[in-house]
């Protein structure tokens, strides 16, 4: 089974992304990610603490680890404050794999503004980051930043941390349809079993924060999600059955001797 995610020239061995968000502590954060068997977590920039080295920060408690930071834009309206965030990011920490997201509705929905986000994505990609671009499940956007140079996309599932999970899986499925590159179901999965039909209908990753930081136990959730992620694959590269109205025998029925 291929268990490499391969985004634009990073190479992962584990296709679930973590989020570092809603944790009591910098600790739980860290024994629930290792948990997850996640190599890679996605930070708001002011968690990386880059301007003030004397508070604590998550850089120093994921020191050792074999976990990547993925800076996010988390709090942009624009695509002007995401480009900025990243330009300052990527000179204090040398970083330039980010997650892009530019939110349109900060009050109810938190949907992404996908205009500005491609706008972000165009200048962005000309500047030699790579870039995985959080997104609407809308196909047509999707190859909208594919073209804009996004190395991958990142549909929502549901809104973010509503715990909702895949409520449009055909969209999901258009979306890996009209793209050739990683798509990283990213919002809204609320447990194991959301990221199992995530990876079943072709996600080549699932990110997610609240399902395991808000989990009654995280640690064991984490490690459910990190099984959740390879049984899902492992499903969709076997290969489903048809669904079928009526029943069909398991056992043959001709050559059998009536009575």
């Amino acid at each position: 089974m291929d268990n490499i995610l391969k985004i634009g020239k990073y190479e992962l061995g584990s296709r679930l992304i973590v989020g570092s968000g809603k944790y009591d502590s910098f600790e739980t954060t860290k024994a629930a990610t290792l948990a997850s068997g996640s190599e890679l977590i996605t930070v708001a920039v002011r968690r990386l603490n880059i301007t003030d080295p004397d508070q604590e920060n998550l850089r120093d408690t994921f020191a050792g680890t074999n976990v990547q930071f993925l800076p996010n834009s988390a709090g942009c309206v624009t695509a002007e404050e995401a480009i900025t965030t990243f330009r300052l990011t990527r000179e204090a920490t040398g970083i330039d794999l980010i997650k892009l997201e530019v939110i349109g509705d900060t009050q109810k929905t938190l949907y992404p503004d996908v205009l500005e986000t491609i706008k972000a994505c165009e200048v962005l990609s000309k500047e030699g980051f790579t870039i995985m671009a959080y997104t609407s499940d809308d196909p047509i956007m999707a190859k909208r930043l594919e073209d804009a140079g996004a190395a991958a996309v990142m549909p929502l599932a549901a809104p973010i941390g509503s715990g909702l999970g895949v409520q449009n899986p055909y969209n999901i499925v258009f979306v890996r349809e009209a793209v050739n590159l990683p798509i990283i179901v990213d919002a809204g999965i609320g447990c194991a079993s959301d990221a199992v039909y995530a990876m079943e209908l072709g996600a080549d990753g699932v990110l997610t924060n609240t399902a395991i930081a808000q989990a009654q136990n995280p640690m064991i959730m984490a490690e459910a999600m990190k099984h959740a992620i390879r049984a899902g694959r492992m499903s969709y590269l076997a290969g489903r059955i048809p669904k079928r109205p009526y029943a069909t025998a398991s056992s043959p029925v001709d050559g059998m001797i009536q009575f």
